[in-house]
């Protein structure tokens, strides 16, 4: 079986507007220009996950059943702009929790390859703070870090640098298909 090559992506304040433990469905609202972003993404052969922190959860700020219609409404939005996003992964654990599916631990993004066969080398961490950048960096990937807002948490010197920073995913397509490589390229 071929290895694919994947993007995952950090879900509030990467593809939807950061509302702050979100518990409502009906108040998703997407950010600017990422279904062109993704679409282009996927014509040069990447496929989707998203891999989220979600303390809300466990502070009883959000619930399960409202998390899963949620992460159901956004893979049915970007389904209907042509884009599968393969799976979605949530770690339901407090901020100091060090649990391996936490970010910026790498558990979300290696369960989504073992499952799917993903190939790190050849695919990105895409998000908004600098735990997303070290999961990339950590699960073996390289890493965007989107610059819409700094979090108060973000230490920039306890993590490697991303191989790039841009204001948001859209801006951050044509970087990642300069360093892109087609599956032909990897065949020896």
């Amino acid at each position: 079986m071929s290895t694919k090559k994947a993007i995952f992506f950090d879900r509030d304040g990467t593809l939807i507007v950061d509302k702050i433990y979100l518990n409502n469905p009906d108040e998703i609202e997407y950010l600017p220009g990422v279904f062109q972003a993704l679409r282009d993404l996927r014509d040069a052969g990447y496929v989707f996950f998203v891999v989220t922190n979600q303390s809300g959860v466990p502070r009883g700020l959000v619930s399960v059943n409202n998390l899963v219609e949620i992460h159901n409404r956004i893979r049915f939005a970007f389904a209907e702009h042509g884009i599968d996003i393969l799976s979605f992964y949530y770690a339901p654990y407090l901020t100091d929790s060090n649990h391996f599916y936490r970010k910026p631990n790498p558990g979300m993004l290696l369960q989504a390859t073992e499952e799917f066969n993903i190939d790190l080398g050849q695919s990105w961490m895409i998000g908004d703070r600098m735990i997303d950048v070290e999961a990339g960096h950590r699960a073996g990937t390289r890493s965007i870090l989107l610059t819409t807002s700094i979090h108060k948490d973000d230490n920039l010197q306890q993590h490697a640098s991303p191989e790039g920073s841009f204001s948001s995913v859209a801006e951050s397509v044509p970087f990642i298909l300069q360093h892109t490589t087609s599956s032909d390229e990897n065949i020896i």
